[in-house]
């Protein structure tokens, strides 16, 4: 899934997509949802919020198009996250001595609209507080490719992070932004 060139991450050419008050109030749910479990430490929790296919990116460059032509801060699918999850949890890591602590803030969540699989393009501005020794603000935009579920609910297909300074020299990301 790292080098699949066919895994989708454009989210410029959509369809638009009116969605109900009702649902659009479901995203913001679900989006507060993850923003939570991500700062309580509830990594497991979080990762099963994707699909089994779904991947969390971060770009280095503002507008990168893709992650195989330019190197990313992150470019996770399941089992690259399972691995962060288990070293940031280890007892013995020293660089989460004291652990990393965040606060999420989300805002302006928008239905940007469906894109060619069907999945419905979302995104959010968001600020967060991280802690760890000092502290530090990271912001930017989210945005997501959401996966409706026959049971309810919504999955993510693609987390993409752009941070405003996503170019800038950085202190270890130890936690999910």
């Amino acid at each position: 899934m790292l080098l699949d060139r066919t895994f989708d991450v454009s989210t410029h050419t959509l369809t638009p997509a009116q969605v109900p008050s009702e649902t659009l109030r479901e995203i913001e749910q679900f989006l507060y949802r993850e923003a939570r479990l991500l700062d309580e430490r509830r990594f497991w929790e979080w990762d099963q919020l994707f699909t089994d296919a779904g991947m969390y990116w971060v770009p280095h460059l503002h507008g990168q198009a893709d992650p195989f032509e330019h190197i990313s801060l992150f470019w996770e699918n399941r089992m690259l996250r399972a691995v962060r999850i288990r070293r940031v949890e280890n007892t013995r890591n020293w660089s989460q001595q004291p652990p990393t602590r965040t606060a999420h803030l989300v805002g302006n969540v928008m239905v940007e609209g469906l894109d060619s699989q069907g999945l419905l393009v979302v995104s959010a501005t968001f600020q967060v507080s991280e802690w760890r020794l000092e502290q530090r603000q990271l912001a930017g935009r989210y945005t997501y490719k959401l996966a409706s579920q026959d049971s309810g609910g919504w999955k993510i297909q693609l987390k993409r992070v752009d941070l405003i300074n996503c170019n800038d020299v950085f202190a270890n990301l130890e936690v999910f932004v």
